[in-house]
């Protein structure tokens, strides 16, 4: 008597459906990250081009706007980005959800929270 050996077509679909979804649910994250990646680079920046003093809270809001219109970055929003006064500079954080629609009434929520320090030189 010949054994059958592999696996079956029933077999094929319960073991690639739960990789189906993870894959899919991957690529609706993707915006979701790249949009955070622009928002990363543009608090970023404002370390570098306030490096040499001159940071004030309409200065910073100002180029984190700028940057946000270059990079279309429509969420957050500038409102959404706490400017706060501390010893020597500017706390500036963007902690934000940013969702992705799944399939039917699933929807990833994903939290996002980048802090950096300006620092004011003056």
């Amino acid at each position: 008597m010949r054994r059958q050996r592999g696996i079956t077509l029933i077999g094929w679909l319960f073991l690639l459906t739960p990789m189906a979804i993870c894959l899919y649910a991957g690529i609706r994250l993707v915006p979701v990250y790249l949009n955070y990646l622009k928002v990363e680079r543009t608090l970023q920046t404002l370390t570098t081009q306030f490096k040499g003093g001159g940071a004030s809270e309409y200065a910073i809001a100002t180029s984190i706007s700028r940057h946000f219109e270059i990079d279309s970055v429509s969420y957050p929003t500038l409102q959404d980005v706490d400017i706060t006064r501390v010893r020597g500079g500017w706390r500036v954080v963007a902690a934000y959800y940013d969702y992705a629609p799944l399939f039917a009434g699933i929807t990833l929520r994903v939290a996002f929270d980048k802090s950096v320090l300006v620092h004011n030189s003056e």
